[in-house]
């Protein structure tokens, strides 16, 4: 997964106040409003206990409420830094517990967890209950979206919405395939889900572009969508569940055959930290461990990490700082322009939960 949303922050200079806020509203809440009040005051003490200045506080304080229009359940991750809004990301899922840190850099990884496992793809739903006859009267109703999962479910993608004649169907479904087409392309869908009365979807199936055509994946049972809400969203989670995105697969498919063959690859934490010093990583693996106690330390440029403030201090570096380690390896992986791939433990358990593909060997070891 890139990570080039990241890099506007890490061009700011800290410190940065990070705040994962659950912002849902949803019918179990009775007053969302005041729920969401009630859990920032909370974590607005925790700044304030962390030492936040009050422009910071503030700052953070203008965007709770701010998305009172998206519906369901969700949440909120907000960065400031020196009293300005640094970035605002809406997020998927409510975060596991609201959070609040303030401190040298920001905590993105909760941030770029809820953005995994990032698929292109586009839905379908043909809306149809007639007669199986293009004889028929009432109309073929199309929605579609084409957007990146699971962000989707709270910041809406290409949408497109049409209602077309029966006795038109077998011809425009032609013309419908070629701008589902278009929507598709721009974001290089992985895959084309497409739900509804089996007669009028597949007669729009087989008009579609050949490309496209060789990517559908038929599915029942779409359920009805919510409004502001991604298209498909009980389908396309139970879809979507444990599976990776394509490009992150052949990445992870790298690396286990580099590791197979003692080639392009390094494991374990302090490895990782080396190559990332040298700009050497094309992709890291992490399996997400919130709760780990592993911390690095950290200088003012990315590449600038090390397991001891020593090693730092040896190089010149003056401005210094202890980090959690996902924190200071998300930085680094940003500033020197590689990838990350969350890595789901059951589907591969790295040596203290990092791994890195190399972008090539130093001969000189």
């Amino acid at each position: 997964m890139k990570l080039s949303f990241l890099e506007p922050l890490y061009k700011q200079r800290g410190p940065f106040a990070s705040v994962y806020l659950d912002t849902s509203r949803d019918g179990a809440i009775e007053d969302p409003d005041a729920a969401v009040q009630l859990r920032w005051r909370r974590l607005r003490d925790a700044l304030m206990s962390e030492g936040a200045d009050q422009d910071s506080i503030t700052a953070v304080a203008g965007t709770v409420g701010g998305d009172a229009d998206v519906p369901g359940t969700h949440g909120r991750a907000v960065f400031t830094a020196h009293g300005h809004l640094a970035l605002l990301d809406e997020l998927p899922a409510p975060p596991a517990r609201d959070t609040a840190h303030f401190g040298t850099l920001p905590d993105t990884m909760p941030l770029i967890v809820q953005h995994a496992p990032g698929i292109p793809y586009l839905a379908v739903h043909v809306h149809y209950g007639g007669r199986h006859s293009t004889d028929a009267a009432g109309t073929v109703r199309i929605e579609a979206e084409a957007g990146t999962w699971p962000l989707t479910r709270v910041t809406p993608g290409h949408r497109m919405d049409q209602e077309i004649p029966v006795a038109d169907w077998t011809h425009a479904a032609g013309e419908v395939g070629r701008e589902l087409e278009g929507h598709a392309r721009r974001i290089d869908v992985e895959t084309v889900f497409v739900a509804g009365d089996v007669w009028a979807r597949g007669i729009l199936v087989r008009r579609l572009p050949a490309a496209l055509r060789g990517q559908v994946t038929t599915v029942e049972g779409a359920g009805e969508s919510e409004p502001g809400r991604a298209l498909m969203e009980q389908c396309l989670e139970r879809l979507f569940t444990g599976r990776m995105a394509a490009h992150d697969r052949a990445l992870l498919d790298a690396f286990l055959a580099e590791r197979a063959r003692d080639g392009a690859f390094a494991e374990g934490l302090a490895p990782a930290v080396s190559e990332l010093q040298r700009g050497r990583v094309k992709a890291l693996f992490l399996n997400d461990h919130p709760e780990s106690p592993l911390r690095l330390w950290v200088g003012p440029e990315p590449g600038q990490l090390a397991l001891a403030e020593e090693e730092l201090r040896s190089y010149g570096i003056r401005e210094i700082s202890e980090e959690r380690a996902d924190t200071a390896l998300a930085r680094a992986v940003v500033g020197t322009r590689a990838e990350l791939v969350v890595v789901p433990e059951q589907e591969l358990r790295l040596g203290e939960g990092v791994g890195v593909l190399l972008r090539y060997i130093d001969p000189r070891g």
